[in-house]
């Protein structure tokens, strides 16, 4: 096995409406624009999370992967106020906060398009 290090950069999700999708995050999810290369890429960060979309009209629907549409978990302090500055802004939430058995309270919020996510804390 190889020493080299790795570490996450970006999650690359391929969507098939760009300007809306970048809307989303960016309006909706709190994440700001890094860069782009025209109507094909579009850059974003909150934090030290990074999403890349990618224009991919052909691709298959996220929503039609079922439970395999989650691309990320994501943790933060306040899930909670997370959670109210989501809905505020118009977020699809798929499951409000809740406490779980393995010690996080955790909420799942998705895109337009189907993308999910979940964002959570340690309780």
């Amino acid at each position: 096995m190889s020493d080299a290090e790795i570490t996450p950069y970006a999650y690359v999700l391929a969507v098939h409406d760009l300007a809306g999708s970048t809307a989303y995050f960016r309006d909706v999810l709190g994440f700001a624009v890094e860069w782009n290369d025209e109507d094909r890429w579009q850059a974003l960060r909150r934090g030290l999370v990074r999403v890349n979309l990618g224009r991919c009209s052909d691709a298959l629907p996220p929503a039609d992967l079922g439970d395999h549409n989650y691309f990320g978990l994501f943790m933060t302090q306040d899930v909670d106020d997370l959670y109210r500055e989501f809905k505020a802004k118009g977020a699809i939430i798929v499951s409000q906060p809740a406490d779980k058995e393995w010690g996080f309270r955790e909420m799942g919020v998705a895109t337009p398009e189907g993308h999910r996510m979940t964002f959570a804390q340690v309780i």
